[in-house]
Formats: C-alpha cells, sequence, structure tokens
C-alpha cells in the first residue's frame, strides 16, 4: 500500500463486507515525528492525517488512484492520543460511480467516535 504518511500508521487487518462495506484496523505509530509537533507533552493525531488515512484505505481497497474533490459532514468528535489510543477501526461504506468514488467513514478507538466524514473522491487516470 503506497502511502504519504510514511510510518505513521499500520493497517493490521481489514473486512470486506456487502456493498462496499470494509472495516479496517490500524496502528498508529506513537513515536512518530508529526506527535513531537502536534502537540509537544500532549500529543493529537491532526484531523487532515486522519483524513489522509481515509483516503489511502479507499485506494487500496479499491484499487484506484484518488483525488479528493469535496468533503462534507466532517465532525472530530473525540481526540487521538496515540499514546492511550493508537488502534482505531475505520469503517467505510465505499460507493463508485463513473468518475466518482464516494466514500462514508466512521472511525473508532474502542467504542467512541471519533471521526464521522463523507468524502467525494474523483478517479484518477493513469
Amino acid at each position: 500500500m503506497q502511502t504519504i504518511l510514511t510510518d505513521f500508521y499500520i493497517l493490521q487487518s481489514y473486512e470486506q463486507g456487502e456493498n462496499g462495506a470494509y472495516t479496517a484496523y490500524i496502528s498508529l505509530n506513537k513515536d512518530h515525528e508529526i506527535f513531537k509537533g502536534h502537540f509537544p507533552e500532549n500529543p493529537v493525531t491532526p484531523g487532515v492525517c486522519m483524513m489522509q488515512i481515509v483516503k489511502e484505505l479507499s485506494e487500496e481497497f479499491t484499487g484506484l488512484p484518488l483525488f479528493l474533490k469535496t468533503a462534507s459532514n466532517i465532525k472530530f468528535m473525540a481526540i487521538i492520543n496515540p499514546f492511550e489510543t493508537p488502534d482505531l477501526k475505520l469503517q467505510l461504506d465505499i460507493t463508485q460511480t463513473d468518475g466518482d468514488v464516494k466514500v462514508k467513514n466512521t472511525t473508532f478507538f474502542g467504542e467512541t467516535i471519533a471521526l464521522k466524514m463523507s468524502v467525494n473522491y474523483q478517479k484518477l487516470t493513469s
């Protein structure tokens, strides 16, 4: 899997459901450089990094290069501290149309919802 977030997370496993439903289990690297600056003594996973993880997982599951076209209903509902809750579950509902891929995501640590968002990606041609 290609990623611009080098060593930021590991895809531990995933399950494919019906009609484009996927559940991915990832672990954040608490020692990554990003957490030293965001924020010192109080590490928080940046929201933009969580959005990038969703994009990369969507690319992995569809086998397509994608470009973020629109994002809506983005709700960061809980802080993800990589030292306290490094293991995350991401539920992705992926729908493909001619030129687009729509993804609805809910990200959890334990039973806590950390992120909900809906995004629309454009399929890129090689």
